[in-house]
């Protein structure tokens, strides 16, 4: 909205003010209105899942909203954008309804909701841009049929959105993961795209994280819930896809869907198809690392994000020698 009324030079300023608007706010937001969320019950099935017993769960109800009127005030709108936002609000808005049920909802109701999700977001996205993918590092443009395209997209999203929310277990790990990898996207957007201005929503959904990771570093006070980190891999997967290369979701996000994906894959298997895989392996992958490694919450946190900062800083300096 100020990006409409303001022009000129004195546009230029709203780029900062964004930045810091976004973390202000969320960590106001958070701070005056943590103690009106839901409770969390401590998850038995999860290590040291007791321990979260008793905290404030579903903050992303509280920062996505932030996020959206950040986006409307100090970013470019148009309709592509304004959809995008009404869609990562449904999203979380179904996030926080599990989060408050004192019934956990049921995983193929959740899927059932993730899918009507990412078609709407597919079929978005083909109606404002091409069909065209762009692959990177062999530095070719791949033209992609209209309906694989779609499902490919729906498998991105739908994906996306339950890495990232099955990597939510420890105390800061799937918030800072995923800054590094939205951080990682903004660059790949910057140097992909010219001028390549959706990377700035996802600086600013960055911003909202930190202010949210002011509460949640450990010892956390309170948990974002499926609130936040369904709404948070969705923004992942539709900033990805406005990069015009979304196979570079792999690399860029790689710690949060081996974290997070893994256990879906072992769940489908077994469950349709009675096939066992990784028998010896906990997951997510952040239980089996503390349980049977022994690593602290600390430890698993840094060197998750380690691990995918080494990998980010890979596919950006490829990028810059294509």
């Amino acid at each position: 909205m100020l990006y409409g009324l303001i022009t000129g030079g004195k546009a230029a300023w709203l780029t900062p003010l964004g930045i810091f608007f976004a973390f202000g706010a969320t960590a106001a937001v958070l701070a005056k209105l943590q103690g009106a969320l839901p409770k969390d019950g401590g998850r038995e099935y999860a290590h040291d899942g007791k321990l979260s017993a008793g905290k404030p769960r579903g903050a992303g109800v509280l920062f996505v909203p932030v996020f959206a009127l950040s986006a409307f005030l100090f970013a470019p709108m148009d309709a592509e954008r304004v959809i995008y936002l009404i869609l990562l609000l449904i999203c979380m808005m179904t996030g926080f309804l599990d989060d408050a049920s004192k019934t956990p909802w049921g995983e193929y109701k959740k899927g059932f909701l993730d899918l009507c999700v990412a078609a709407l977001v597919a079929m978005t996205f083909l109606r404002y841009n091409s069909n065209v993918v762009y692959l990177a590092f062999a530095d070719r443009q791949v033209v992609i049929p209209p309906v694989l395209f779609a499902i490919l997209a729906v498998i991105l999203v739908w994906g996306s959105v339950n890495v990232t929310n099955c990597s939510d277990g420890v105390d800061g790990l799937s918030g800072t993961v995923s800054i590094v990898t939205l951080t990682t996207i903004c660059l790949v957007d910057r140097l992909l795209q010219k001028p390549g201005e959706f990377s700035y929503l996802g600086l600013l959904f960055v911003m909202c994280l930190l202010g949210y990771l002011w509460f949640n570093a450990t010892p956390s006070k309170l948990m974002m819930g499926d609130a936040g980190s369904r709404a948070m891999g969705l923004w992942i997967a539709i900033a990805i896809l406005k990069t015009g290369s979304p196979f570079l979701y792999l690399p860029t996000a790689l710690v949060l869907i081996l974290d997070g994906g893994l256990g879906l894959v072992k769940v489908f298997l077994l469950r349709f198809f009675k096939i066992r895989i990784l028998k010896n392996v906990r997951t997510p992958l952040h239980d089996h690392v503390r349980k049977v490694w022994g690593w602290s919450n600390t430890q698993t946190v840094f060197r998750f994000a380690i691990l995918q900062i080494l990998l980010s800083a890979a596919v950006v300096y490829g990028l810059k020698l294509v």
